[in-house]
């Protein structure tokens, strides 16, 4: 879970996260905060909580590399430190993964119920699923979601460069590179504001198009297989 200025948040999503009925590991990578959200964080110290810090604000993408590189689970999934997405419905998006049906789940918004997202950016991740399915054949309806959950070590294997909001697509890229079939399940989700502190603007927009187009192109071979790699 990267977060970034969430204070207002952050003991809530704990909170929930905490009691969902799964064996887990919480890892929260504090994004160089400055709202009080880094001194809550230095002060928990419990079992399967991690938290790792950045001394400054690298970006969203830079923060799920960090809290990669602490994971051990089979499976990590991604949670934003607000309150769009319902913890609730995590077990569901990781369980075709932990039953051995799919190797990557999208949880996907606009197959559940979604609620209070403006029409500008309903269009835009139209867009986003839309240009991802030409340019990979995916057949998903929301490039853009949160919930994204993978197999650990596939995950590893995409070797990731993001800094920031371009995670997503550079995911959804490399998956379909390596030819990889993306599970969706429904999920629901309820639209902050830019008051409430959503962080998305056009520019993150034009970020996923351009990100997207570059690893459809690009030079790039995945890491190998961790079974092969430790022989």
């Amino acid at each position: 879970m990267p977060a970034y200025n969430e204070r207002a948040t952050i003991e809530e999503i704990l909170r929930r996260l905490r009691a969902l009925p799964l064996d887990k590991e919480i890892i929260v990578v504090d994004d160089g905060s400055t709202d009080g959200t880094r001194e809550y964080l230095s002060g928990l110290a419990e079992p399967g909580l991690k938290v790792v810090f950045h001394p400054e604000n690298r970006g969203k993408g830079a923060a799920i590399r960090t809290g990669l590189e602490a994971a051990t689970g089979e499976v990590t999934i991604i949670q934003d430190a607000d309150l769009e997405y319902m913890p609730e419905e995590i077990p569901q998006v990781v369980a075709p993964i932990l039953d051995g049906r799919a190797e990557v789940v999208y949880g996907s918004r606009f197959k559940g119920d979604w609620r209070g997202m403006k029409p500008l950016y309903r269009l835009g991740n139209w867009v986003f699923a839309t240009f991802a399915n030409l340019l990979f054949g995916l057949g998903i309806s929301d490039e853009a979601t949160c919930y994204k959950a993978f197999r650990t070590d596939l995950l590893r294997r995409l070797d990731l460069q993001c800094q920031g909001f371009e995670f997503c697509p550079e995911a959804t890229a490399k998956v379909g590179r390596l030819g990889k079939r993306i599970l969706e399940v429904p999920i629901t989700y309820r639209a902050r504001t830019h008051a409430e502190g959503k962080k998305i603007g056009w520019r993150e927009g034009f970020q996923v198009l351009s990100t997207l187009l570059k690893w459809r192109f690009a030079r790039w071979q995945p890491k190998p297989e961790e079974s092969a790699s430790n022989g």
